[in-house]
């Protein structure tokens, strides 16, 4: 079964053509979509001159918009989903590709190893922690995680109404209550840090709003 991998991009320049020559070298990826979520930089054409296939969007339209509106196109029986910012590291998405082949989950999550603050929790990585358990009694360590393979079928499944980076808690809330098995792996993945400047602090917080419109609108 080939992977689809889908990478939500915006001002990606510098660090999403690395990643899709990473993800292009790996045998189980049949094809890699950048989704350009309204980038004002050369995010789309550093992309397609990595050999991706890029689709565009005129204005920012959110993460869990640009993972559908890849998902609509992409032909893979599976789907990765896979941020921009890994460059190399990329390839690390193999190890999350090996169990959902081998019928081991239905999803697969990346727990980042190499940065030393595994045992972290931020504001919104609490927020997120906690959601998930109490709404499907499973611990997750790594619940903000953009770097997910999941089955087609899982993902015809669900209903993923999320909105921005809301994206990555609805996708496990709504897999785990619907019977799917997800399962959180290991990785030696490296991507940007953010620090303590007000792009960091702006991140965090569309983080933390996402995630909480979501669990105020929906019923999960």
């Amino acid at each position: 079964m080939l992977v689809s991998a889908i990478v939500p991009a915006y001002n990606e320049e510098g660090w999403v053509g690395k990643t899709v020559e990473a993800l292009l070298k790996l045998p189980e990826i049949c094809e890699v979509i950048v989704v350009d979520d309204g980038s004002i930089d050369k995010t789309a054409l550093e992309a397609l001159n990595a050999g991706a296939i890029v689709c565009r969007n005129s204005a920012n339209r959110g993460k869990s918009q640009a993972l559908r509106n890849g998902a609509s196109i992409a032909r893979g029986g599976m789907l990765a989903f896979v941020d921009a910012d890994l460059k190399d590291s990329a390839s690390e998405v193999s190890k999350l590709i090996s169990p959902v082949m081998a019928d081991e989950a239905d999803m697969t999550v990346a727990r980042f190893i190499s940065s030393g603050k595994a045992g972290g929790m931020g504001l919104v990585k609490s927020l997120a922690y906690w959601s998930i358990r109490y709404y499907t009694g499973q611990k997750m360590l790594a619940p903000l995680s953009g770097q997910r393979v999941i089955k087609r079928s899982l993902w015809e499944a669900i209903d993923f109404k999320a909105e921005g980076f809301a994206a990555e808690v609805a996708l496990t809330i709504e897999s785990i209550k619907k019977g799917f098995r997800v399962k959180e792996v290991p990785v030696e993945m490296n991507h940007r840090v953010w620090g303590n400047d007000l792009r960091s602090f702006f991140h965090r917080g569309s983080q933390f709003f996402a995630v909480m419109k979501l669990l105020l609108q929906h019923n999960l």
